[in-house]
């Protein structure tokens, strides 16, 4: 399956190491993610030489490819909101993550859309298997 991970990238980077374990199960289980490069701790570098045209381009052709939207949402970002937003307007799946005790947008929580699902994790590992239930459910 082709799957688009949204995290935080200039909004702050607390979460990184749930970013980094999400996608590399992803891809461990074999899907193929576009955006797993965002995980990465030099993703701020790396996104720093890509003009904004050049991002929003790359970033919506890539939703658009995706079979689903999985965001990673306990950082509040622009970015992210943006993308959940456009992904859902697209007609994708969508599941939106956040630690247990993370204020969420009330845009995000309080979105009756039947393609997307809001979901709270204690620890890195129920994160994951968060992620595989989607996968599973909407396969």
């Amino acid at each position: 399956m082709n799957i688009y991970f949204a995290c935080s990238i200039t909004g702050g980077r607390e979460f990184e190491a749930v970013y980094q374990e999400l996608t590399a199960a992803l891809l461990a289980d074999g899907h193929e993610v576009p955006t797993a490069h965002l995980a990465a701790s030099t993703v701020v570098e790396l996104e720093a030489i890509v003009s904004p045209v050049e991002v929003y381009q790359r970033d919506v052709s890539w939703i658009r490819e995706a079979d689903a939207l999985i965001a990673e949402v306990s950082v509040p970002s622009h970015g992210v909101g943006y993308e959940i937003g456009y992904a859902l307007s697209a007609g994708k799946q969508v599941l939106c993550l956040s630690q247990a005790g993370r204020k969420v947008s009330k845009m995000v929580s309080g979105n009756p859309d039947p393609k997307l699902r809001v979901r709270t994790y204690k620890d890195n590992r129920e994160a994951i298997d968060l992620v595989r239930h989607f996968i599973k459910e909407i396969a």
